[in-house]
């Protein structure tokens, strides 16, 4: 344990923010896992609302540095695919 007060407060607001890193990280994981079941279940409007949520959500948490902007960048990208495959196919 660290003697020096301001690492001492260092500590405690590193503390709060990982817990709070950690709540972003798992509600991005949840809206993504909801959006795949959207876009599985085939209904391609759904698929679509449900996308740009989560596209939402990924943009604030890079924003906020909770994941790096690539891997923001790369899981947009391949629900978006996704959902666009699942329109595509609806459309035919």
């Amino acid at each position: 344990m660290a003697n020096i007060k301001s690492q001492i407060k260092r500590n405690k607001q590193n503390e709060v923010r990982r817990e709070r890193n950690k709540a972003v990280r798992s509600a991005l994981k949840t809206s993504q896992k909801r959006a795949q079941a959207m876009i599985a279940e085939g209904d391609a409007e759904t698929a679509q609302q449900s996308s740009r949520e989560v596209s939402r959500a990924l943009d604030k948490a890079a924003s906020k540095g909770v994941v790096h902007k690539r891997t923001a960048a790369r899981r947009k990208s391949r629900l978006a695919k996704a959902a666009n495959a699942v329109g595509a196919a609806s459309a035919e």
